[in-house]
């Protein structure tokens, strides 16, 4: 552990961690995780809903006028990235630094990368600030998540209640981020829009920043520190890696239009590495082995799950451009407002399905049920589009495209987790736990 880390370790009185406030019977540290996840997704899905607008709109409207399949490839590559990344934050915060400096850290990369954004025209600015958006979501996203089961230690009845909280806020600020930057962009450009997303990013900083006392000691200490001889293998592993990729970019192996298959083929490749030193670590009981087995199925349809998803963020939006007519009574309808329905649903459905399950008890679907009528639910959702073929040309009314997102969303209570109609598939090991402990 640095010097750093030991004096945040002694920051904080240990009592801290069990406060509870008096009104919700949570830690007080949960409101403040919350509140900076609702102001972060409402700055992450803000500019994911008009990402693609912004490649794919003409210069004169605003956009950067790219074909088709380039801006589909930019969007699916920073989608996947995001995500990847979200695997060297945490292990950065298992072995180099805490996990609430590392929520800080994130939190003001993010920030940049959207003030960059909005300040700085064509691809060189888009490049930059969606770089930075990936790093910084890295550090940010498993972190603070692992600081909200760092606040309950053994208490699962709190931790849970406390967690279905925690993603109504990502669920409130994943609707409201898109419906505001579709609005404003709609009527200021998209540079405004990425203003307004980078304003809920300031909000999220300045939340975390202003309640960072109430955070538990836990989330101030590296947990399995590196060795200093092992940092600079680490280091030059980060290197190779990096002279790796800008060598296959500039020898033109990896470009815009192939770069969402590349992130897919690293995605692909950093799950069965996962998985692996898992299944094959003695630090791993045989009971948690068979969980893990066991998850994978499960696993596999939450990915296909949200791949079909996230197809609103790319070949949808091309879809809307190029097919829907936005012009309802005279008023042009925000084009992003389309997609934005997808979490709307979810946040409405969320307490409907949840009291189902509960009346339902033991006679409710059994987990793999729930992954299927999920599938099974998006599945249909993409058939209502196939009701497109009757309107030629861009003449497909914006009602069919709500209705086919609304279905597809609805699965998804959460835009990370379920509690009821899509079900979080626990992790089979202890939360607690990371991968790379396994092979310690």
């Amino acid at each position: 552990m640095t010097e750093i880390d030991k004096s945040v370790a002694t920051e904080y009185h240990p009592t801290v961690e069990r406060k509870r406030s008096d009104s919700f019977g949570q830690p007080r540290g949960l409101w403040n995780l919350a509140f900076t996840e609702l102001w972060e997704r409402f700055s992450f899905y803000g500019l994911q809903g008009v990402l693609s607008f912004y490649l794919l709109y003409s210069l004169s409207d605003g956009g950067l006028d790219l074909a088709p399949a380039t801006a589909v490839s930019i969007v699916g590559a920073y989608g996947g990235s995001v995500y990847l990344s979200q695997i060297l934050g945490a292990w950065i915060a298992d072995r180099l630094i805490a996990p609430r400096r590392m929520v800080l850290y994130g939190a003001i990369v993010i920030t940049l990368g959207h003030v960059t954004l909005a300040v700085l025209d064509g691809l060189s600015g888009l490049a930059f600030g969606l770089t930075l958006i990936v790093l910084g979501t890295g550090a940010l996203k498993t972190n603070i998540t692992s600081i909200v089961g760092m606040l309950y230690a053994d208490n699962r009845p709190a931790r849970d209640a406390g967690f279905s909280y925690f993603y109504m806020a990502i669920n409130t600020g994943s609707a409201f981020g898109p419906l505001l930057t579709g609005f404003t962009q709609s009527r200021w450009g998209f540079h405004a829009a990425f203003s307004l997303a980078a304003v809920g990013m300031v909000g999220a900083l300045i939340q975390y920043s202003w309640k960072m006392r109430d955070l538990p000691v836990e989330a101030g200490v590296v947990k399995n520190p590196i060795a200093r001889t092992q940092l600079p293998y680490a280091l030059a592993a980060v290197a190779a890696v990096t002279a790796f990729v800008v060598a296959l970019w500039q020898f033109g192996l990896v470009d815009n239009t192939n770069l969402s298959r590349f992130v897919g083929a690293v995605i692909l490749v950093a799950a069965i590495i996962y998985f692996t030193v898992i299944l094959r670590s003695q630090n791993v009981t045989p009971a948690e082995k068979r969980r893990m087995r066991g998850f994978i199925p499960l696993w596999i349809a939450s990915l296909l799950y949200f791949g079909f998803l996230f197809q609103k963020f790319t070949t949808i939006s091309v879809f809307i451009k190029d097919r829907v007519d936005l012009d309802v009574g005279g008023w042009q309808v925000p084009a992003p407002w389309l997609t934005t329905i997808s979490p709307v649903s979810a946040v409405l459905l969320t307490p409907l399905v949840a009291m189902l399950w509960t009346k339902l008890g033991t006679r409710q679907p059994t987990t793999s049920a729930k992954f299927a009528i999920g599938l099974t639910m998006v599945g249909c959702a993409y058939l209502l589009l196939l009701l497109s073929q009757f309107f030629p040309d861009k003449t497909v009314p914006p009602l069919l495209v709500l209705v086919s997102m609304a279905v597809a969303g609805s699965p998804k209570s959460s835009s990370d987790r379920s509690d009821s109609h899509w079900p979080r598939a626990s992790h089979p090991i202890d939360s607690r736990r990371k991968p790379w402990h396994c092979s310690s």
